[in-house]
This record gives structure tokens, sequence and C-alpha cells, in this order.
């Protein structure tokens, strides 16, 4: 939206209330994605006088590329105090209002505290600083989400998997009665706009575009990680949540990712001090062992033996335990004590996709369905078709994932090395 500019090059506080809309987002189109993209006492916001074409979905589109326009309107908004329904602010000017909103158009490009993003931004007082959230068309936001969680020279098959969970992830989120729908950070999943477009995960985004896969008729919860370790962990082991389509099951495409087998030395000091940190009041500790795993290898107790007498660290917090000490992953087992030896595999939870394992069935030729229906059996594909006015998705057009038959793989395994080696080392 043009707006008059000052003669610094500024936007005037006349022009941004021109250009400006106050108030709440009923007005957004129905696949737009409301994210968090900044926030502080103060937040500064670009918009370009002209608007900026687009290029179409599958091509290259590097901010660099792009073409850039003649001026930008300028604005430092702030919050002129922190008392509740304290006003925005802009330039040291009082704004009228608590939120001020930029409404996405075709094309529209933001910049928000110096990254670039599609769409529009609303601007929110929230507890004496200001929120910046960048409202964005969903494809448009995958953009730059994908080649922020997965390299963008993967496998295409790779990368759609990755489009449609990243999609379903958000899909399950949005909600128009919240500020917000995600952040941009790995405390939802990690967006970084413009700056991270690249052809490959354009490409494998427009090829699925719509595509979620949900359970029961809604979005699926579509957690993944890096590299299961050779064997995927369920939501309960790792969460106490029981979710029927995330759940162990021996995952040999993921048996020689990067993180296949590693090793860490911890001091006896560290030790002690995560010991504390999980409330095992034993004293100087004398012995620390894996006393029960779960079906996936993980431990799910954890036996501290000190002076003071014996802690048991049971279910989700022994895994938490594990990783506390610094390793990579809970598919780990401990011996010694100074240093504890924790050996293991594998990178992050282990829950729903692994990205590596998503990979090497790519490299063997597998479709994103294919990826899918193995990280997230009993699933549906379904198109997201819409939102409703009171929150939550719409979907249609469901139809099964496809799932792969492996025979000879392993029962569950034990706590012992061997074990997890044996299942890290499935052909």
């Amino acid at each position: 939206m043009r707006s008059r500019r000052s003669s610094s090059g500024h936007c005037s506080l006349g022009a941004l209330g021109a250009a400006l809309l106050l108030g709440a987002l009923s007005g957004a189109q129905a696949l737009n994605v409301r994210v968090l993209v900044s926030s502080g006492q103060q937040v500064t916001v670009r918009v370009p006088v002209t608007p900026t074409p687009t290029s179409p979905l599958a091509a290259p589109s590097v901010l660099a590329a792009l073409p850039q326009p003649p001026t930008m309107n300028t604005w430092l908004v702030g919050v002129s105090g922190r008392q509740p329904g304290a006003h925005l602010t802009l330039g040291g000017q009082d704004a009228g209002n608590t939120a001020l909103y930029l409404p996405p158009t075709p094309g529209s490009v933001v910049e928000i505290s110096g990254r670039f993003y599609r769409g529009g931004v609303l601007l929110r007082a929230q507890d004496g600083g200001v929120q910046a959230i960048n409202v964005v068309d969903v494809e448009d936001y995958l953009r730059g989400v994908v080649p922020a969680e997965m390299p963008s020279g993967w496998p295409a098959s790779a990368l759609a998997a990755q489009a449609v969970i990243a999609r379903t992830y958000v899909a399950a989120r949005i909600n128009p009665s919240a500020p917000y729908d995600t952040c941009a950070t790995e405390s939802c999943q990690v967006y970084r706009g413009m700056d991270a477009e690249k052809p490959g995960p354009d490409a494998a985004i427009a090829a699925t575009a719509s595509q979620v896969i949900a359970y029961a008729g809604k979005p699926a919860s579509t957690y993944f990680s890096s590299d299961s370790g050779g064997f995927t962990a369920s939501s309960a082991e790792v969460w106490g949540k029981d979710i029927p389509y995330l759940t162990a099951r021996p995952d040999p495409f993921s048996a020689n990712g990067p993180r296949s087998r590693w090793r860490l030395e911890v001091p006896l000091s560290k030790v002690q001090a995560v010991a504390t940190q999980f409330g095992a009041k034993v004293g100087a500790l004398r012995g620390v062992s894996v006393t029960r795993v779960s079906e996936s290898g993980r431990p799910q107790e954890i036996t501290l033996s000190g002076a003071a007498g014996v802690a048991h660290i049971s279910g989700a917090r022994a895994g938490g335990f594990v990783r506390a000490l610094g390793a990579t992953s809970s598919r780990a087992i401990l011996s010694g004590l100074s240093p504890l030896i924790v050996e293991g595999s594998g990178a992050g939870h282990g829950v729903g996709l692994s990205q590596y394992g998503a990979l090497e069935l790519a490299r063997q030729g597998y479709d994103h369905l294919h990826v899918l229906g193995f990280y997230y059996p009993g699933t549906t594909l379904n198109r997201l078709a819409g939102v409703r006015d009171s929150g939550g998705p719409v979907l249609a057009g469901a139809q099964p994932l496809p799932e792969l038959g492996i025979p000879g793989l392993p029962s569950a395994p034990g706590p012992s090395w061997l074990a997890l080696r044996a299942v890290a080392g499935t052909p």
C-alpha cells in the first residue's frame, strides 16, 4: 500500500495512519499465518515505497536478485508505557492504538528488525514492549522454513516430506483467537523469511501445495528430529503422551547417519551437578546406571547411588537426564563414573520423522508419501482447504498414506551397547 513520505524519507505519523489499519486481523486471508518474528522495547519496520514484484514459487528467489525499491519507509515503533492498554508509538509519537496492521498484498515485502519477509506486519503492544508479527501466506511462509530446517541440496522427496510436515505443523496452530499462530525460532519451527529461500525447497513446496497429514480428521503432530539412531522413539517415552502414530519402531534408514554412533566422557563434577538438577539427593555419587529401557532402547529408568542413598529417575525424565549430560540423543548407555562414559546413536528426540532417514529413503527412490507413511503410520494425506472462523483448519480429500513393509527387522533392543549396535547396523 503506497503512502506519503516526509522530507526525511521516514514515514510521517499521518502517512503511517493511512497505510496501517488499526485493530485485529478479522480481514486476514484464510490461509495466512501469523508468525512472531521480533519483539523488544522498540522494533524497526521498513516497507518499500513501491511494491516489489514477486517471482514464481518454483523460481530462484534469493533476496539479492529482487528488484530493489528506490526508497523505503522506515518506522521506529515503541510503546508509551508498561501499563495495560499502553499505545504504540511511532518515532516517539503516540499512534493512538495498541495495535497497527499493514495487511499483505500480492507481492508485498516488509523488513522487520533487519530481515526481509513476504506479506505484511501486525505490530502490537505487549508487556511494555512491541511484538512484530509477520502476516504471510502459508505457502510463502514455508519458503522461509523448509531450507532453515533441512539442507536445501537434499533430494526432492526428502524436501517434499519436510514441506508437508512443516505445513501440517503450522496448520495445527492457526488460531484466530490467539495473538499469533507460531514463532520463528526452534521453540516452534525455524523461519528465516526471504533470506532462506532456495530453488530446491521452493520446488518441493510448490509440488506439495496445500498437502498436510492428518489423524482422525485433524492435522497430525508432525514431530521430527535429525537422526533416530536406528530406532524411532514413541511420544509416550519421550514426553509421557501416547500418540497412536508416533510409535517406537526400527528405522534402518537412519543407520548410517553422521551421528550413527558417538561417545562422550562426562566429568564426575558435571554428573553430580546434573543429578542435583534432577532432584537426586544421594550425596557423593558412587554409581550411575540405566536399569530400564524403552522399546526403542532409550533409558526409562536411571539409578543413582551415593553416600546418602539411592534415587531413581524414571520415564521421560530419564531421557532428559541423559541429554542434560550433553548427549545429542537419549538413545544411549552409561558406564564408568569418573568420567561417566555415555555411548549412543542418533541426534534429537527421535520422535516422528528422522531427517537422515528421509534422506536415505529418498536416495533409495521412495517418494515423499512413502517417507511420510513410514514415519507417521496410520495417518492420511489431506489438503488444507481453509480455516474456520472459530479456529482450526478445514481439511479435505483424505487418502491413506502408503506404509513400507520391511521384513526381518530386529525386535526391541535391550540395554546393552551390543543391542544398540545391532539395530544401528541393520542393512
